[in-house]
Order: structure tokens, then C-alpha cells, then sequence
């Protein structure tokens, strides 16, 4: 068993957690009436993953993932209220209300967002990798993707380079176990993502992606290894995502009774909380302050989405091409 996080940190990361899922119930409901368009992917059920590494992540470090992409914002540190007026296509969103679910970043919190190409992000944040090696920053790329985009050639394009330059970058595979309505059985001759690394002598392993405290502690395993000069890690995490893929996806290739497991037996809030309430003997008064003070981020953020205004039609014209004067 990792060691004992303190009271403070636990509590925080229940906090985080359950904003997560709480921010995406919330986001499945505004795009069922409509004020959501477009792909939506969302979270629930693997929020430990992201919670668990940001939590051992130092502020240099960059982040970078696909398309299911809500939680990684809200556990770096973006605000709730920015990224729901973007999920909602308004102006005070992250990209102006012009990305959407899946195109969203934050410079401020070192997060070069979410891509909705499947795995467009890994060569991206292998270039991240490159910049902090180039600068001598000894901060680490943490490039996420799910299992179905291991297939992708560029994936293995840039385990290459990342292994020959011994750039500092984790790469992180969340296996939910389906893509998109295909299981990884059907999908992938292999299923051992972790070692697909080898070929280019890149180490890697495989954690409970439902367990908090074992996502912390091999995430913080992987992060030494690449911030010491000795390369790229491939970090696998076990994990579920309890609605379809998108939200037009209605998930018939798997049984509800299925789903209904994880979320009885694996459920990490519900594991994470069972914990901090009988091994660190946080107090039920706590952990319900914690919950009305989640409610009410989200409430905000929601009302602070309705009334912002959409952008106007003239930005269509903004953020296309950047002009950069050389200084070479």
C-alpha cells in the first residue's frame, strides 16, 4: 500500500475528484437541452487518473491529451466557469467559445489541451518534451491518450524520437477498455499497451486507474525516471468510463449490468472516500462541506456559461494566423 496521504491532501483530491464528476453530470444534462453542441466526451468514472498525477506534478511540468479532455482542465487548475462557457460556445470560454468540448488551452496552467484527432496529441507532446529538454527546465511532458489511439503510427513515431533524444516525457495510456464502440479485444492483437514501448527501450508498467493513491505513486515512479535524464515512460492505467463515448454514442456494445459493477465495486470516489473516512478518520461534516461547496462551482459556472454572449461573428477572423517577427 502507497504511504499515507495527510488529511489536507486527501481532502483536496476528494474535492477535485468530485468536481470533476460533478462538472460532467452537469455537462451531459445542459447538452441534452441543447446548449452543448457539437462532440462531448466526458470523464466520469476515471477520475482518479488525472487527479492522481496532477497531484505529484511539478508547476514546469506541461500536460497534454485528446478529446475527453474536461477533467484534465479542471485538475490542472482551469476554472470551471471558462471552460463551461466554452463547452457552451460563448465568449468567455478558454478558446473564445470557438473550440468547443475538445479544443481548449490554458498557457497559464501549462495545459496544451485537449485534440480531436486521435492521437494528433502524442507527436505534440513529444515536442513538449523537446522544449524542456532544449531549455534545461527539468520539467517532464505528460501526454495523455487512450488505448485506441496505440494503434496510431504516429504514436510509435514518437516513442522513436522520444527514446533516441532521452526526452523527458511520461506518456500515459487511459484504458477504459472500449473505443469508440469497439472493445480493445476486438480492436488491438495485443492488449499489453504498457510494453509496446520496448521496441525502442522504453520502459513501462500498468496501475489501477480506479485507486487513487496507486496512480500517485506510479505516477511519481515514471515522472523521476523521465526528470533524471534517462528517457520516456509509458505509464498504462486500468480504467472505465461509465457513458458511451461521446454523447451520441448510447453504448449497446457493452451490458448495464457491466457498467453497474465498476460502479458498485471500483467506483474511485466512492473507493477514495470509503478511505479517507475509515483510515484517516475524516469527519462526515467535512466531506459534506466539500460536497455543497462542489454544488456550488458548478451552479456558478453554469449561470456564469448562460449569460455570457456568444462570440461575435467577426471572430471568425481572430486567432487564424499569427504573424511572428524572426529574430535570426
Amino acid at each position: 500500500m502507497p504511504k499515507l496521504l495527510s488529511e489536507k491532501e486527501a481532502l483536496k483530491a476528494y474535492r477535485d475528484m468530485l468536481l470533476i464528476r460533478r462538472f460532467e453530470e452537469r455537462s451531459s444534462q445542459l447538452y441534452g437541452m441543447g446548449l452543448i453542441a457539437g462532440f462531448c466526451h466526458l470523464y466520469n468514472g476515471q477520475e482518479a487518473i488525472v487527479v492522481g498525477i496532477q497531484a505529484v506534478l511539478n508547476p514546469v511540468d506541461t500536460v497534454i491529451t485528446a478529446y475527453r479532455d474536461h477533467g484534465h482542465m479542471l485538475a490542472c487548475g482551469m476554472d470551471p466557469k471558462g471552460v463551461m462557457a466554452e463547452l457552451t460556445g460563448r465568449i468567455d470560454g478558454y478558446s473564445k467559445g470557438k473550440g468547443g468540448s475538445m479544443h481548449m488551452f490554458s498557457r497559464e496552467k501549462n495545459f496544451f489541451g485537449g485534440h480531436g484527432i486521435v492521437g494528433a496529441q502524442v507527436p505534440i507532446g513529444t515536442g513538449l518534451a523537446f522544449a524542456h529538454k532544449y531549455k534545461e527546465d527539468r520539467g517532464v511532458s505528460v501526454t495523455f491518450m487512450g488505448e485506441g489511439a496505440t494503434n496510431q503510427g504516429q504514436v510509435y513515431e514518437s516513442y522513436n524520437m522520444a527514446s533516441l533524444w532521452k526526452l523527458p516525457i511520461v506518456y500515459i495510456i487511459e484504458n477504459n477498455h472500449y473505443g469508440m464502440g469497439t472493445s480493445q479485444e476486438r480492436s488491438s492483437a495485443g492488449p499489453n499497451y504498457y510494453g509496446r514501448g520496448q521496441g525502442w527501450n522504453i520502459p513501462g508498467e500498468q496501475a489501477d486507474g480506479m485507486v487513487l493513491q496507486d496512480v500517485m505513486e506510479a505516477a511519481k515512479k515514471a515522472l523521476d525516471h523521465a526528470r533524471s535524464g534517462k528517457g520516456p515512460y509509458i505509464l498504462e492505467f486500468d480504467t472505465y468510463r461509465y457513458r458511451g463515448h461521446s454523447m451520441s454514442d448510447p453504448a449497446k456494445y457493452r451490458s448495464k449490468e457491466e457498467v453497474e459493477e465498476v460502479r458498485r465495486h471500483r467506483d474511485p470516489i466512492d473507493q477514495f472516500k470509503a478511505y479517507i473516512l475509515k483510515t484517516l478518520k475524516v469527519k462526515e461534516d467535512q466531506i459534506k462541506t466539500i460536497e455543497e461547496g462542489v454544488k456550488a462551482i458548478i451552479l456558478e459556472a453554469v449561470e456564469f456559461a448562460k449569460n455570457s454572449p456568444e462570440p461575435d461573428p467577426s471572430e471568425l477572423y481572430t486567432d487564424v494566423l499569427k504573424e511572428v517577427t524572426s529574430h535570426v
